[in-house]
């Protein structure tokens, strides 16, 4: 009873102001995502330094990102599933606490095998994490809040693609690819202290209140929302995998590293103006961020051999396509209601299996249409996403106050 009482006061004392969003608590778990991404993807710079370590290929050493990459799409939905009723702030710390034993047993493996295993039990507990996050967030505010409450807690991912890797590969260079993963182990013991003492705690589901996952993905809105994830990430990540070639053609091949810095700027800058203006118009904010793809598309079909046209449409993708995550998250948590995680769940099981098709699917492309067929198929792919969005007139991307 005392617990009880105590958790909804804390509840209450978290919600206690409308105007007002908790920055430190929510900070804490930004904190988390940029954890998740850096150790998701800091392996693609280190790529060489890992392969001398562990005396193996490249294309082995690539494999410690798809382990990474599998573990988290296997146990995202399985294990916020089963872990539903737990309290929040001991699942998180749990989470945390994996990411400092594994990321330090990638630090100091030598074994081939045993350094994959700890990337595929680290991918566990980052799908837990993303499937957590969104619900973690909401619940900290008043409901007037919930959508740029969840673009801060979000600011993590884009911030880890476009800070965090880049210096993660730097320090590896001068310092060696092991004590970059030491770093990130760390980064993690602070966040652990972090999160005990500032970030607050909330009761998992009930039991007479968890439904099962059949019935999770028929609640209405949810599979509107989980279709445009396929839809738009399958986009993205056909063009942004395979965006050297694709540039190539202009002449910028020269220009990788400089036009995905301008990409994750713009990100960044696309996820303040949402994080500003979700709480009102999260729909109209979806299609316009669709049909600026889209208009990013036809573009970069017309004009694929030119320069300003590129770094243009680059730009506008970024713009766009950054506040992607918290559109759809925002979306799918106020359809799911009290099963926000669990559908969270899918929609990181999703977005990871776009990610993996977009980089299937535009090998064949490559090997059957030619790069300047991409924009499109892009085209193609966002116009059924904003088919789907225009239709969600009941439920789903509807749901939310505009």
């Amino acid at each position: 009873m005392n617990r009880n009482m105590a958790s909804a006061a804390q509840s209450a004392a978290s919600n206690a102001s409308s105007d007002r969003l908790p920055w430190g608590k929510l900070l804490a778990l930004a904190m988390a995502g940029f954890i998740c991404i850096l150790t998701e993807t800091i392996p693609a710079g280190l790529l060489p330094q890992i392969s001398d370590g562990l005396g193996i290929s490249e294309a082995l050493a690539g494999q410690l990102i798809s382990l990474y990459a599998l573990g988290s799409t296997l146990a995202a939905i399985p294990l916020v599933t089963a872990t539903r009723g737990w309290r929040r702030r001991t699942l998180l710390l749990m989470c945390l606490l994996v990411f400092l034993v594994f990321n330090t047993i990638t630090s100091l493996s030598s074994n081939y095998i045993l350094t994959l295993a700890a990337r595929f039990i680290a991918g566990m507990s980052g799908g837990v994490v993303w499937g957590i996050t969104a619900g973690y967030a909401r619940r900290m505010v008043h409901e007037s809040l919930r959508g740029r409450a969840m673009a801060v807690a979000m600011i993590g991912a884009p911030l880890g693609l476009l800070l965090g890797v880049p210096i993660g590969t730097f320090v590896g260079g001068v310092i060696g690819w092991r004590l970059v993963f030491g770093i990130i182990s760390l980064l993690s013991l602070l966040l652990i202290a972090w999160v005990s003492k500032g970030v607050p705690d909330f009761p998992g589901q009930a039991a007479e209140k968890r439904i099962p996952l059949r019935k999770v993905f028929i609640l209405p809105g949810v599979r509107s929302v989980l279709f445009v994830v396929l839809f738009w990430v399958l986009a993205h990540s056909v063009l942004y995998t395979y965006i050297a070639p694709f540039l190539a053609k202009a002449g910028l091949s020269g220009r990788v590293d400089l036009i995905l810095l301008l990409f994750g700027i713009t990100s960044v800058v696309g996820i303040w103006v949402i994080g500003m203006l979700i709480d009102r118009w999260l729909r109209m904010l979806t299609l316009f961020s669709l049909a600026g793809f889209a208009v990013a598309s036809v573009l970069l079909g017309i004009g694929s051999d030119q320069p300003v046209i590129i770094y243009f449409c680059i730009a506008l993708w970024g713009l766009t396509y950054g506040g992607s995550g918290t559109l759809l998250q925002t979306a799918v948590a106020e359809a799911a209601g009290e099963n926000a995680d669990v559908a969270q769940s899918m929609l990181v099981t999703g977005w990871n299996l776009a990610i993996s098709g977009g980089s299937i699917m535009g090998g064949i492309l490559l090997e059957i249409l030619g790069i300047s067929n991409f924009p499109w198929v892009l085209l193609f792919l966002l116009l059924l996403a904003l088919l789907i969005t225009g239709r969600a007139k009941e439920h789903g991307f509807q749901i939310i106050k505009r």
